[in-house]
């Protein structure tokens, strides 16, 4: 692909992805062009002795490719661009100028690992970067407060979480980790009750309305009585041990005659 392609390519796709609503499957297409214009430069996977402008702008359309996965709900293709940018900025760190995205895409990595239950590669990661900017970046703070209250089982905060996201893109995680907070709350309400108003169980599962809730209870196999408006549970798991009434009887006046005899 000639310089001339490659950097008419990239102009598109900076220009159609800093759209309020861009055009998500031209930006795919894109990235998809160029990162094969990369590969043929030589760029994809970085040298040292590549120009500082070639690394940038290679560092950016995979920023851009992070950020545009998770806008399509492609969490491995998340995981793959991240990977090609961790060279960037562990690496490269020395010799390119910081990246305005790098915490951004380190933060959303951190959101993926606590929605996959990695806890111990999120502190690992974590322990990685600055301390100023655990404290202090929005990006970082925001998992880290995440982690925290799920350890507390605040899920309340979780929740309002949301709202408080940094970036749109960091929405989607959230969303993930309230999926797996209702499955586990859910288990819960299983085994504490055998059944509960509808408006009492949508507001433990953090539903807004019962129409939620209705297509929720059907995945898991609830019974729902809309005239009465309740929640009937189904106990999953639980199974009925037999006991053998009959040989206990036996073998406790065997003992007892055992006993007899003994005195």
């Amino acid at each position: 692909m000639a310089p001339q392609e490659l950097a008419s390519l990239y102009s598109q796709l900076r220009s159609e992805f800093s759209l309020s609503s861009p055009d998500l499957k031209k930006c795919g297409t894109l990235l998809s062009k160029l990162k094969i214009g990369l590969v043929e430069a030589g760029l994809f996977v970085p040298q040292a002795d590549a120009s500082l402008d070639d690394l940038l702008v290679t560092r950016e359309i995979l920023e851009i490719g992070a950020f545009w996965s998770i806008r399509i709900k492609d969490v491995p293709s998340f995981d793959r661009y991240f990977s090609q940018l961790q060279t960037f900025y562990t690496e490269f760190s020395s010799s390119l100028p910081p990246s305005p995205r790098q915490y951004a895409v380190q933060g959303l990595n951190l959101i993926r690992l606590l929605t996959q239950n990695r806890i111990a590669d999120f502190h690992t990661t974590l322990e990685s970067l600055q301390s100023d900017a655990i404290a202090e970046n929005p990006f970082i703070k925001h998992p880290v407060n995440l982690e925290r209250w799920l350890m507390e089982g605040s899920y309340g905060k979780v929740w309002n979480a949301r709202e408080e996201a940094p970036s749109e893109e960091y929405k989607f995680f959230v969303d993930s980790l309230m999926g797996t907070i209702r499955n586990e709350i859910a288990s819960c309400e299983e085994t504490a009750y055998d059944s509960l108003p509808v408006s009492e169980a949508a507001a433990l599962l953090y539903f807004k309305s019962s129409n939620d809730l209705i297509q929720f209870a059907q995945q898991r196999g609830w019974q729902v009585d809309l005239v009465n408006q309740t929640v009937h549970f189904v106990r999953k798991g639980e199974e009925k041990v037999a006991i053998p009434k009959k040989q206990m009887i036996v073998a406790t006046l065997e003992y007892a005659k055992e006993l007899e005899q003994i005195v």
